[in-house]
C-alpha cells in the first residue's frame, strides 16, 4: 500500500471527506486529491498534520505494509565445518585438550536442540553450534590458548548434561573454569560474576558467550527476555568487560573488538525495542 492509498483508506475509515482534511491539515482540497492519487508526496512539514487530523503514529502513516522477501537464517555458519576447522586447528597447533574437548562436547551435547528462531519455531538445530560458534570466534581473534578453547567447549556441559566440573575428564584448572561459569540453583548474579571475573579464562569466555548470545537474540528472544539480556549486560557485562581490560592486558584486542560487537547490537536491540 503507497502512503496515498493509506491517507484516503484511513481518512474513510474515519468518514472524513476530502475537504475536512484539507482543513485540518491547512492545504488546498487538490493537494490532497494529489497526495491520495500518488501524484506526489507530502512535504515534512505536513507529516504531523496529516497523522494528528487521522488519529494515527506518522510511523504507522507513512509505513509500508509490505515487508521484505528476507529470510532469518537458522544458523549462521555450519557445525559440520566449524567442527572440521577446529579439529585441524587443534591438530596443527597441537591443542591436545581442545582436540579432546571437540569430541567430548559432541557427546555430552548430542541430541541436544534448541529453536533456531522465532519466526520459525518449529525448526530446530543442533545444540553444539553455539560452543563451536564461540570457539570459531575465540580463535579468529586470536586467542590460541588451549585451556581458553577447552573451556569454550565445555562451559555449558556441567549446566546442561548434568556432570559435576569435577567429573569432567580434563585438567584442574579447566575444571575450576566450568564451575565458575555453571552458574547455581539460588546463586545471584552478582555473586556468579564476582565469582568468574576472578578467573581471567572463565571472564574471557563468559565475554564471548555473551557476545555469541546478543548476535542472534534478535531472532530467537521474546521481547520480554530480550530486555532482562539488555538489563543484565549493563549491570554485569559492561564492568566484567572493563575489568578483563584492565587485569588481563593481553586480552586487550579481543575485548575490543568483542566490546564493540556487544554494544552495537545491544544500542541496535534497545531502539527496536523503544520504537
Amino acid at each position: 500500500m503507497t502512503i496515498g492509498e493509506r491517507i484516503s483508506e484511513r481518512r474513510k475509515s474515519l468518514g472524513m471527506t476530502q475537504e475536512e482534511l484539507a482543513e485540518q491539515v491547512f492545504v488546498s482540497v487538490e493537494v490532497i486529491k494529489a497526495w491520495e492519487d500518488n501524484q506526489f508526496l507530502p512535504e515534512g512539514s505536513s507529516f504531523a498534520r496529516i497523522a494528528d487530523a487521522l488519529q494515527i503514529s506518522g510511523r504507522d502513516l507513512f509505513e509500508m505494509d509490505a515487508k521484505p522477501s528476507w529470510t532469518v537464517k537458522d544458523r549462521m555458519f555450519s557445525e559440520s565445518r566449524m567442527f572440521t576447522r577446529l579439529k585441524t586447528i587443534a591438530q596443527m597447533e597441537k591443542l591436545e585438550q581442545t582436540w579432546k574437548a571437540l569430541s567430548y562436547a559432541q557427546t555430552m551435547h548430542s541430541g541436544a536442540l534448541r529453536k533456531a528462531n522465532k519466526f520459525n519455531p518449529e525448526i530446530e538445530v543442533p545444540y553444539i553450534i553455539h560452543p563451536l560458534m564461540m570457539a570459531c570466534h575465540a580463535h579468529a581473534l586470536g586467542i590460541r590458548n588451549d585451556e581458553v578453547l577447552t573451556v569454550i567447549l565445555l562451559h555449558d556441559v556441567c549446566e546442561d548434561c548434568d556432570v559435576k566440573p569435577y567429573e569432567l575428564p580434563f585438567s584442574e584448572s579447566v575444571q575450576h573454569s566450568v564451575a565458575l561459569l555453571t552458574k547455581h540453583d539460588g546463586q545471584s548474579l552478582g555473586d556468579y560474576y564476582d565469582g568468574l571475573s576472578k578467573d581471567r579464562t572463565a571472564a574471557i569466555v563468559k565475554a564471548l558467550d555473551r557476545c555469541n548470545n546478543i548476535s542472534t537474540m534478535a531472532s530467537a528472544f521474546s521481547r520480554k527476555k530480550m530486555i532482562e539480556y539488555v538489563d543484565e549486560t549493563e549491570k554485569y557485562i559492561y564492568p566484567l568487560l572493563q575489568k578483563i581490560k584492565d587485569d588481563y592486558m593481553d586480552y586487550n584486542d579481543p575485548i575490543y573488538v568483542i566490546k564493540y560487537q556487544i554494544l552495537s547490537v545491544i544500542e541496535t536491540v534497545k531502539a527496536m525495542i523503544m520504537q
